[in-house]
């Protein structure tokens, strides 16, 4: 039919938790066995050893999860290896921390690139962190771990 539009997609759900596919999660141990394979069995590729970095799951298989991390890379790892706390990794470069969602409000802190914040809301443009010790709001842009029609309250 000429004209017609499509209903808009609903997300993918997992078929071992029925949560959205692709979705964000952290890490919650400080060193994760990244494996090639949903397994014991399987070759690990490598060990993430940051705790509560921020991680796409983006298939499921019984207890275990395939992520990829903000460069694509990525794995199976055992589900009790993450966690559904909220994390983003500041993108490429250095970020206000702000008093409000808006460019002209005072900086509570800069946030350099790789730094890892808690994830409290996000509204349009704007994400409210915490980290050092530090709270305000980033730009949505500016992060890793959220995508750009997210609104979490």
């Amino acid at each position: 039919m000429v004209g017609a539009q499509s209903a808009p997609q609903s997300p993918a759900l997992g078929p071992e938790t029925n949560l959205p596919l692709p979705r964000f999660v952290s890490l919650k141990a400080s060193e994760t066995n990244v494996r090639r394979g949903p397994s014991l069995s399987h070759r690990i590729d490598w060990v993430y050893t940051r705790r509560n970095m921020p991680l796409q799951v983006v298939a499921e298989y019984g207890q275990w999860r395939r992520v990829i991390d903000r460069d694509g890379q990525g794995g199976w790892v055992h589900y009790t290896l993450l966690s559904g706390a909220r994390t983003v990794l500041i993108n490429e470069q250095a970020t206000a921390l702000r008093a409000r969602p808006d460019e002209k409000a005072l900086e509570n802190a800069i946030l350099e690139p790789g730094v890892i914040a808690r994830l409290a809301e996000c509204n349009a443009d704007w994400c409210k962190l915490s980290a050092g010790g530090y709270r305000g709001w980033a730009l949505k842009s500016a992060l890793w771990g959220v995508t750009p029609e997210e609104i979490e309250d």
